[in-house]
């Protein structure tokens, strides 16, 4: 299977599972076109709410579904599900304890022209800043469908954010290795390791390729889990290389790479750059456009790992 957007794969998996379990309900914020849930509230009108352009009641119906039994999946554009819902997603959700899934659509830049009003650059920081709430950023469709039917599986709170374009995969048909809450390592190398999540993970696994070629061995880890982090995973990764460089979509305070380095300067003190996006309004342009501008591509991502290891 070729490119394929996160989200689509969402509605698929919980089409799936809706076929034998009925208390399945999704939520959109006049988001159903966007979110690609419109194959779901067509084939089941009767387990999907649609509340409008009401985030915040979006949220807290998804919580009152989910105090009745329900397995509730709010899907609303994450610059929006993380800003104007954030304090329903904390009392609501969180500090609830509420068995509703969190879906941001759209997640980073991915809305392009739309400017900073439409990019969610704060969400991981956000999100995973609420006790009890778990923070997940897919990088292919191939993963997100393992995490959803994973996390159908339990009762807690998540927030899951997905981009809105479809990404090359990073993995291959039949061949997705997931655990839950366990970071996935993508390539093994022991001379500078790269930490990425979300469409990150897809540029970083290409820049180790390039890296090779020159000789140095990088290695790749999918940290898919931003909260719970895969503290085990950060360890052996940084242990067994001169350098970490962590690779985000998302603003430079945080996010995932001030999570590593809390982890490394705690556990195995080591060197460790974060490439993100600028702590400023990002530039007018596609995702690849906005990626290739600040160097979140694999050339760049490349050229940062051979700077950290002089």
């Amino acid at each position: 299977m070729g490119k394929t957007a996160n989200k689509q794969m969402i509605c698929e998996v919980l089409m799936e599972a809706a076929k034998t379990d009925k208390n399945i309900v999704a939520l959109c914020s006049d988001s159903r076109g966007s979110g690609s849930f419109t194959p779901f509230a067509d084939t089941y009108p009767e387990q999907f709410v649609e509340t409008g352009i009401a985030e915040q009641n979006l949220v807290s119906i998804a919580a009152g579904l989910a105090k009745c039994g329900k397995k509730a999946y709010a899907v609303s554009p994450a610059c929006f599900l993380s800003t104007r819902s954030y304090e329903q997603c904390k009392i609501d959700v969180a500090y609830s304890n509420t068995n509703v899934k969190l879906i941001g659509i759209s997640g980073g830049v991915s809305y392009g022209a739309l400017g900073m009003s439409h990019h969610s650059a704060q969400d991981i920081a956000a999100m995973s800043a609420i006790p009890n709430m778990r923070v997940y950023i897919p990088s292919d469709h191939l993963q997100t469908a393992e995490l959803i039917k994973a996390l159908l599986k339990d009762e807690k709170p998540a927030y899951i954010r997905v981009g809105r374009n479809a990404v090359d995969p990073v993995y291959e048909e039949g061949n997705v290795p997931f655990e839950l809450d366990k970071a996935t390592v993508v390539t093994e190398g022991s001379d500078v390791a790269i930490i990425a999540c979300g469409e990150m993970v897809k540029p970083a696994k290409d820049a180790a390729e390039l890296l090779e070629k020159e000789g140095i061995h990088a290695s790749v880890v999918d940290m898919y889990c931003v909260k719970p982090l895969d503290e085990a995973a950060v360890i052996k990764a940084a242990s067994n290389a001169k350098a970490v460089v962590t690779v985000e979509e998302h603003a430079p305070f945080g996010g995932l790479g001030s999570m590593v380095s809390q982890v490394v300067s705690r556990e195995c003190p080591k060197k460790v750059v974060n490439m993100s996006l600028p702590d400023a309004p990002v530039i007018t342009g596609t995702s690849k456009e906005v990626f290739d501008y600040y160097g979140l591509n694999a050339e760049g991502i490349a050229a940062k790992a051979k700077e950290v290891l002089k």
